[in-house]
């Protein structure tokens, strides 16, 4: 995956201004006393100075999205639009995102070894402040974030759980882990060990509990999903959090098929974290990094897409007045508008990573033809690591659209059964044959008239030897 932009990761250090989690006004070395807190540090670049604050911003994420704690805390604070210079990036939804990102990181809660005092015979130093330090920011987080879904609607407080497991999802194994903790009630309500979560274990027994501490609902059915797919990943820790869990009870272990038939299912909330541009004018850009070697020989393999399907999305995303067959045929300037509506350096040269956002963009958007194109790229590998349920995903949303190529796809997923993604249904991969045909594809037309044929052959009069 392409590099976004040159950053220069330094740490400073900070110390909380309240009980909010709020930092010190920004990134940098800034320092007012108590436990060190290390920041991320801006990015050092060439860029005007009125993008400076969109440049942080896409610096911040992208840590975030990698784990840094302290950049989680940083990007939330932000968002909360309470200092005044960050006034213009208030959005409560995407404040609470990182919020929650920060109180389920274990590198938030997790033991740091102290260095030892020789002449006092016991722990101190760097360890211990930064063990102050976070947990700190750890208690100033869950009021913040208690205070804030306690004023959101059911709707809002949806997108928060559907982001964090979108970002969360994008970091593999270790981030499905994270979300088997969040679902298991033998963890606190961040995934955390119990004894050191910033809830108070009373507060859960309330009539009406923390907003903060019931985000996520406790269910073994989603303790079991998102064990099973760190185990698929090839994780030896997930795998044996899955074992340990069967192991736990009988009546979870017998929740071994559905949740299995629920994985092979799965798709993420989100094609790509939403592009969306708030009023401050900077898009929530995804900066997710590709996985493993699986995604990136499918992301090599995108220009095997013939470019006219780029440029077919391109004209439904209204970024140039009608679709192109070349890349040629794009102006640097148009690549840029596109970067920009993604939230991306604006270099004007298409990256791998554009062409297949292209796709997605538009597929999410409502793009039949883009969403067909992107369920081949799934089903084939190309651009996209392979993924059956997520190509059947994107076929049965083009199919709802009533597209003929779509309807074909569907009947041959429910004719053959595919990989547990869409069991083998005859009658449906019939339903599915008539009414592409009807729509006008040739290969399934084609394939009704030989179901026809067959209907049609006097059929032969059974004998008595046929009876049992």
């Amino acid at each position: 995956m392409a590099v976004l932009a040159a950053i220069i990761p330094l740490s400073g250090g900070c110390q909380p201004k309240d009980g909010n989690g709020g930092g010190g006004g920004g990134v940098g070395r800034v320092s007012v006393g108590g436990p060190a807190c290390p920041r991320p540090q801006a990015s050092i670049g060439v860029q005007p100075q009125f993008n400076a604050q969109e440049q942080e911003v896409r610096a911040l994420r992208r840590q975030g999205f990698q784990g840094d704690f302290f950049a989680q805390i940083d990007l939330a604070r932000r968002y909360s639009g309470r200092d005044a210079q960050e006034k213009n990036l208030a959005d409560p939804v995407e404040s609470a995102v990182w919020y929650e990102m920060a109180l389920s990181n274990p590198d938030g809660y997790a033991p740091i070894i102290a260095r030892v005092d020789s002449r006092k015979g016991n722990r101190g130093g760097a360890g211990n402040k930064l063990n102050d330090c976070r947990a700190a920011e750890r208690r100033g987080a869950y009021l913040s974030l208690d205070r804030m879904l306690d004023r959101m609607s059911s709707d809002e407080r949806q997108q928060v759980r559907d982001r964090v497991i979108y970002v969360l999802s994008s970091q593999g194994a270790a981030g499905f882990r994270t979300l088997a903790r969040l679902h298991d009630s033998a963890f606190g309500p961040f995934g955390d060990p119990t004894e050191g979560s910033p809830v108070d274990p009373r507060d859960l027994n309330q009539v009406k509990p923390p907003a903060a501490a019931t985000l996520f609902t406790r269910n073994d059915v989603d303790v079991y999903l998102y064990n099973y797919l760190a185990a698929q990943a090839g994780d030896v820790a997930g795998y044996v959090m899955l074992k340990d869990f069967e192991k736990s009870s009988l009546e979870r272990a017998s929740l071994g098929s559905d949740a299995e038939a629920k994985a092979r299912r799965w798709v993420p909330p989100y094609e790509f974290y939403p592009a969306l541009a708030p009023d401050s004018g900077v898009p929530h850009s995804d900066e997710a990094s590709t996985l493993g070697e699986a995604e990136g020989v499918a992301l090599a393999r995108v220009d095997e897409l013939p470019f006219q399907h780029i440029g077919t999305a391109l004209a439904y995303l209204r970024v140039v007045p009608q679709p192109v067959n070349s890349i040629k045929q794009l102006s640097p300037g148009d690549i840029q508008t596109f970067q920009a509506m993604l939230g991306r350096p604006t270099t004007g040269v298409f990256t791998s990573l554009e062409k297949v956002r292209a796709i997605q963009y538009a597929a999410v958007n409502g793009s039949a033809r883009s969403q067909l194109a992107l369920a081949v790229m799934y089903a084939e590998g190309v651009g996209v690591a392979r993924d059956y349920a997520r190509a059947f995903h994107w076929f049965a949303e083009a199919d709802k659209q009533g597209s003929p190529e779509a309807k074909y796809a569907m009947s041959t997923y429910f004719s053959l059964g595919v990989s547990g993604v869409a069991d083998q249904d005859k009658a449906s991969a019939v339903s599915y044959q008539i009414d592409g045909a009807l729509a006008g594809f040739k290969p399934s037309a084609q394939r009704l008239r030989e179901v026809l044929a067959q209907v049609a052959r006097t059929p032969r009069r059974p004998t008595e030897g046929n009876y049992r």
